[in-house]
This record gives structure tokens, C-alpha cells and sequence, in this order.
């Protein structure tokens, strides 16, 4: 694993090099266009198309003061949330009406990849590799044209479906993310002050 100890004189890991920011390019795409609705609703489960939904729980903020912006959800209520001030560079964060939080990608690029390349991640903590496969193989099975619907969306985000890094790239990144700075910088707090647990633990 290549892991966030690369010297680039910052404390936090970098987004790796296939995942290039285009700030302030897609959270328009993930609302305006259909293919790409489509797909992120249907299949990823993100919603960004109603903002009047797009409020935290009262009390549930970060550790650290800084802002924490919701600007999707999933069909449970779950929400994905910005860290700080900025554009889609952003960190992200997942925080879970079950009592989890934790960071998923640095800036929404990368978040989208994640969504089009393992849109059943919330799967995949605590579960070996075949066991994984397994989740993939069923999710797939469920639904047939993924690929298809996959490739579209992607298109239509200006990005090549070819250029994708693999299922097992993103996961590791999750991993990779739920440890060190990042988590520390993201740590979301609950409605009674405690610290929620970790979505990767």
C-alpha cells in the first residue's frame, strides 16, 4: 500500500494522482443531469438533488469547530457532508443516523470515483476480500446493467469509465483515510458531545 506518508509537506495524504480536484465542476452534474441522477441516486445512493433536505441532526457537529456542510444524503437520512471552508476540495465526510461518521474522500472528485467504482461501499467494513467480492458479485446481480449505467454517468461527468481506478484501489483509500490526520481532523461529534464511532473501524 502506498499509504499518506508520501513527502509533500503536508500533514494530511494527498488525493492520489488519479483522482484530479475540478473544483467547483460537479455538484452542479450530480443535480442537473439525468444520467448522472440517475445513477447516484439509484445506485450510490446519494442524493444532492433537494437541498431543503440537506440538514444535520441539531447538536451533531466536528470536534475540531470548524464548519460541517451537508450537501447530500442517502434514502435513510444519512448524510454526506463538506469539512471546513472551500469548495469541492473539501473533505468528506459520512455521518450515519446509526452513530458513525467518518471521512470517505479528500474533495468531491474523489467521492464521485468512489461512488461509480464501488457504489455498495458501506459494505465493505470488517469484511475480508472474497467476502467483498461476494457483496460486489450480488450487488451485480441485483442489478445487471450497472456497468452500463456506470459508464453513462461517468461520461456525462466528463470523465473516461477506462480511467476508473479498481474496486480495490478505492477501498484501500478508505481505509487510508479512516486512520491518521484526516480522521482526526474529521471527527464528528454526536448531539450529546461524544465522539461517533468510526464508519471503518
Amino acid at each position: 500500500m502506498n499509504g499518506s506518508n508520501g513527502s509533500n509537506g503536508s500533514n494530511a495524504p494527498a488525493a492520489p494522482a488519479e483522482i484530479p480536484a475540478r473544483q467547483g465542476a460537479l455538484l452542479p452534474l450530480l443535480v442537473a443531469d439525468q444520467e448522472v441522477v440517475d445513477f447516484f441516486v439509484g445506485v450510490a445512493d446519494l442524493d444532492a438533488t433537494n437541498p431543503a433536505d440537506q440538514h444535520l441532526e441539531d447538536g451533531v457537529r466536528l470536534a475540531s469547530g470548524a464548519r460541517l456542510e451537508q450537501f447530500a444524503r442517502a434514502g435513510s437520512g444519512d448524510a454526506f457532508c463538506f469539512v471546513g471552508e472551500g469548495g469541492e476540495e473539501r473533505p468528506v465526510v459520512y455521518v450515519s443516523l446509526d452513530g458513525e461518521a467518518g471521512p470517505l474522500a479528500l474533495g468531491l472528485a474523489e467521492l464521485v470515483r468512489l461512488c461509480l467504482v464501488a457504489p455498495w461501499w458501506r459494505d465493505a467494513p470488517g469484511r475480508t476480500a472474497g467476502e467483498l467480492r461476494a457483496v460486489a458479485d450480488e450487488f451485480r446481480e441485483d442489478m445487471p446493467d450497472l456497468d452500463r449505467r456506470r459508464d453513462r454517468a461517468a461520461r456525462a461527468l466528463g470523465l473516461d469509465p477506462a480511467g476508473l481506478p479498481s474496486e480495490a484501489a478505492v477501498l484501500a483509500r478508505l481505509g487510508e483515510l479512516s486512520r491518521g490526520p484526516v480522521a482526526a481532523t474529521c471527527l464528528v461529534l454526536g448531539c450529546e458531545g461524544d465522539p461517533l464511532d468510526p464508519l471503518f473501524p
